[in-house]
């Protein structure tokens, strides 16, 4: 196995041979292996261990024994406890994601501040397998059945290509100690089951049953690429805009596609969205028909789909000082400046009489009932009718901030400008309102 690895690293992992690698040991079997192999191989690694204090003694003697195994292979080594049960339960989730949540979050920490440049865990062939079917089991799309990834972003699994029998008998070979996880052995877990019960059966029934499931999900990546050739070409037709808020999608362009929904949960799934057959019936819904996610609304409106971010903030107000130059705000940077004469102006750009306004200035999401008078129109217009008459969907009304002197509107932002305090022939001083994105 230790040639097979090498050959390994040398064809499809070359980076990891110059690198500064963080190796997650639990001290189980799997992550033993990986450490002697990398530790022969002569890469640069150091240990990091993770006590979630869940199995009492046992959990220390893990650590112990991560300890001694470091020191016998003179190797640096972190150690982390973790009050795992008590964090679980102040998330609301299962024991298994809140490890999960600990464990990487750490490993995330630990590179920031050492300068790792990858981290490796040992997952392997088998726990692909494994992976595969809890995703079967609960529901998924192609993304679900492809398994898990040998590089994702900082994370390398080098052993995925091993199966746990080549790990076992690498072991037997060496005559290595590791340490056994007594929750290993329980079958109340799903992924236990089926590594104890399901997966034994399917191997009996076809020895070759591992290797044909790599091959199976090679060709399920390969597809996976075609699908996405084919969604580049169907964005480019179907997104009608693309701005600081919204995606709108044109609803005739994918009614028109062969099987919409399909094509609906490979545009959206990014976003959190699972009822899909709710999704797919927005394309008829009336407008102001919506469906979310804990981060995402699509929503109905006219002969689009508006997919946006939902905003915690909306109540927020903003107060501006006159001695106030830069301003920070929810949909960009807000700069204040004295000038002398008045330039072009344009939707981010706006030039008031100073001595109009009463300080401290304020900005507000608009409100039902709020008119303003807007600039080169006579008399006053109720923001609602404004919205209106030109065209704002649902998300650009939802997105609407105000600049307000006192109760006046002075700049429905980065859309019009109040007439009540443009710059004229009598105007003394001329403050500028310039909006930018990039500061």
């Amino acid at each position: 196995m230790i040639d097979s690895f090498e050959n390994h690293i040398d064809s499809k992992l070359s980076f990891l041979k110059t690198s500064k690698l963080l190796l997650a040991i639990s001290g189980g079997i799997d992550s033993v292996v990986l450490t002697h192999l990398c530790h022969k191989m002569g890469l640069n690694i150091a240990l990091a261990h993770c006590n979630f204090n869940l199995r009492g003694k046992e959990s220390d003697a893990d650590e112990d024994f991560v300890l001694q195994l470091a020191e016998d292979l003179e190797l640096e080594v972190f150690i982390e406890n973790f009050e795992t049960e008590a964090f679980a339960n102040d998330e609301k989730i299962s024991i298994q994601m809140a490890a999960r949540t600990l464990r990487y979050h750490w490993f995330l920490e630990l590179t920031e501040q050492l300068k790792f440049d990858y981290v490796l865990t040992a997952h392997h062939a088998d726990d692909n397998l494994e992976t595969f079917f809890i995703n079967l089991s609960r529901g998924t799309g192609l993304d679900g059945l492809l398994g898990i990834p040998e590089v994702n972003n900082n994370i390398v699994r080098p052993l995925l290509p091993y199966s746990r029998e080549e790990i076992e008998n690498y072991v037997k070979e060496h005559k290595l100690k590791w340490r056994e996880d007594s929750s290993n052995i329980s079958t109340k877990y799903l992924r236990n089951k089926l590594r104890h019960d399901v997966i034994p059966i399917l191997k009996e029934m076809n020895p070759h049953f591992l290797q044909n499931f790599a091959k199976t999900q090679m060709f399920l990546n390969d597809s996976k690429f075609i699908i996405e050739d084919k969604i580049s070409i169907v964005s480019q037709k179907a997104i009608k805009s693309i701005d600081e808020y919204t995606v709108a999608l044109k609803i005739e362009e994918i009614k028109n596609l062969s099987h919409p929904i399909a094509y609906l949960h490979e545009l959206l799934k990014d976003f959190g969205f699972t009822e899909w057959h709710d999704v797919f019936k927005l394309l008829d819904a009336q407008s102001g028909k919506y469906v979310k996610t804990h981060t995402h609304r699509l929503i109905k409106d006219r002969d689009c789909l508006l997919l946006s971010k939902i905003h915690t903030d909306d109540s927020q107000t903003i107060n501006i000082s006159e001695t106030d130059k830069i301003v920070d705000t929810p949909f960009g940077v807000l700069f204040l400046d004295e000038v002398d004469t008045v330039l072009e102006t344009h939707k981010m750009t706006i030039y008031v009489d100073k001595d109009l306004l009463k300080f401290p200035l304020i900005i507000r999401k608009w409100e039902k009932g709020d008119t303003f008078y807007p600039l080169g129109m006579t008399g006053k217009k109720k923001l609602s009718k404004y919205f209106k008459d030109e065209k704002f969907s649902l998300l650009d009304k939802e997105n609407a901030w105000l600049l307000c002197s006192g109760d006046a509107i002075v700049w429905v932002i980065n859309k019009r400008a109040d007439n009540r305090f443009r710059v004229t022939e009598n105007s003394k001083s001329i403050l500028k309102f310039e909006i930018k994105y990039d500061h």
